[in-house]
């Protein structure tokens, strides 16, 4: 590893000063059980197998100063079904990203959704079969020779818990392991749960490094996501950089990094609203707190010229709900994305053939041109893909047309 963060460790590279930026000192401390000691030993039961983390990669700090083994290639894409269905330049943003960086990576066809919505929504699945949807995408990840990150919070907020679960009871691996047998796969447990923003923000300084605009006029609001820092919360990454270690790290270094301006405010802490099952049966009340307690908040106290959250429901949850807002003369108007979105843009992406922009509700366009990039031109391009998918000239758009 060339470059240097602040709060990353290379591999194979450990400072003296680095264990006295975290808090607690001692890891060992911890009001939690180490659980990666717990996975090992398991392993050596015979229980499963544990799908290291692959060189290069960089160890970073969880909340309680224990490392995390951050990959950042040979990553196996676990795609959001929210993310594919409403916000596709989220995951676009991603891949993108790895291939400008020169990392590889697999996008697999084979898999499943983690059916998170189904447990958190609505309650009608049950442990096993939650575990065995697990198993199923971590075995297929093992056998194609990739690690597991993950692109939804949700997604990796329920494989932690069902990664307790597992720990917790045995009767689960036995169940577990007895369906991968009929897949003609092993039971894994990956070494870590990363979720992609924690990809990102390892790799925020090679991303500024690659940025094409200047960003220190852009403000920045963040809200991070509760299935990301609230749901087995030890797990989150902490820096003492970042809000003195009192906030996870993920997102707002990002930001740091790129040289944007970042503004607090005050509901920092607060869901944006999606709540799972509020979205389903209290629409309305997931619309008022999204855009009355964030939103608004943000406006009067930071006025930011974009938010920046890394979740599928987040971005959704505090983008589309906007709109019935402005109805009623609320002080809304400040568009929604991800943080690989705006990392995409700041180096050089295409804000519809690869951001997608144009799949968000809140006017994007002020934000472009504050950054420096041409909208119109953009616009132009990208109709112009469709007329030529549309006559036939071309099947679709690919990575080469949008490098």
């Amino acid at each position: 590893m060339q470059e240097q963060q602040q709060d990353a460790i290379p591999l194979g590279f450990t400072p003296v000063s680095a264990s006295s930026r975290f808090k607690p000192a001692n890891p060992d401390a911890a009001p939690t059980e180490d659980l990666k000691k717990i996975i090992f030993e398991l392993e050596e039961q015979g229980e499963w197998i544990v799908h290291r983390v692959p060189e290069p990669y960089y160890e970073l700090k969880t909340k309680f100063g224990r490392p995390k083994k951050i990959p950042l290639e040979q990553t196996w894409h676990h795609k959001s079904c929210g993310q594919c269905g409403h916000i596709p330049g989220y995951s676009a943003s991603i891949f993108w990203i790895a291939r400008k960086l020169g990392l590889s990576y697999h996008n697999p066809e084979e898999q499943t959704s983690c059916t998170g919505w189904n447990y958190y929504a609505s309650a009608t699945s049950n442990a096993e079969a939650q575990v065995a949807v697990a198993a199923r995408n971590f075995g297929q990840a093992y056998q194609d020779g990739y690690f597991p990150l993950i692109h939804c919070g949700t997604s990796y907020g329920h494989y932690k818990e069902v990664r307790q679960q597992m720990i917790d009871h045995p009767e689960y691996r036995v169940k577990a392991r007895k369906i991968m047998k009929k897949f003609g796969k092993e039971l894994v447990m990956p070494e870590e749960i990363v979720h992609y923003s924690e990809w990102v923000h390892a790799l925020k300084d090679r991303i500024a490094a690659k940025k094409v605009f200047d960003l220190g006029d852009i403000d920045v609001s963040i809200h991070l996501a509760c299935h990301y820092s609230k749901l087995v919360s030890e797990d989150a990454l902490y820096s003492q950089d970042l809000y003195n270690g009192q906030r996870s790290a993920v997102v707002s270094g990002l930001v740091k990094a790129v040289g944007a301006n970042l503004k607090d405010y005050s509901t920092f802490f607060d869901c944006c609203g999606f709540g799972f099952r509020h979205i389903l049966v209290q629409r309305d009340f997931s619309r008022s707190f999204a855009t009355m307690r964030k939103i608004e908040v943000m406006k009067n106290e930071a006025n930011p010229d974009v938010v920046l959250t890394h979740d599928t429901g987040c971005v959704t949850t505090l983008d589309k709900s906007q709109f019935a807002a402005r109805v009623h003369k609320r002080n809304v108007g400040v568009p929604v994305m991800s943080d690989a979105q705006f990392a995409a843009l700041s180096m050089g992406a295409h804000p519809f053939r690869v951001v997608q922009l144009h799949w968000h509700s809140t006017d994007y366009r002020p934000l472009l041109e504050k950054m420096g990039i041409d909208h119109e031109a953009a616009w132009a391009e990208f109709q112009d893909d469709v007329k030529r998918i549309k006559s036939g000239e071309i099947p679709a758009l690919s990575w080469e047309m949008i490098e």
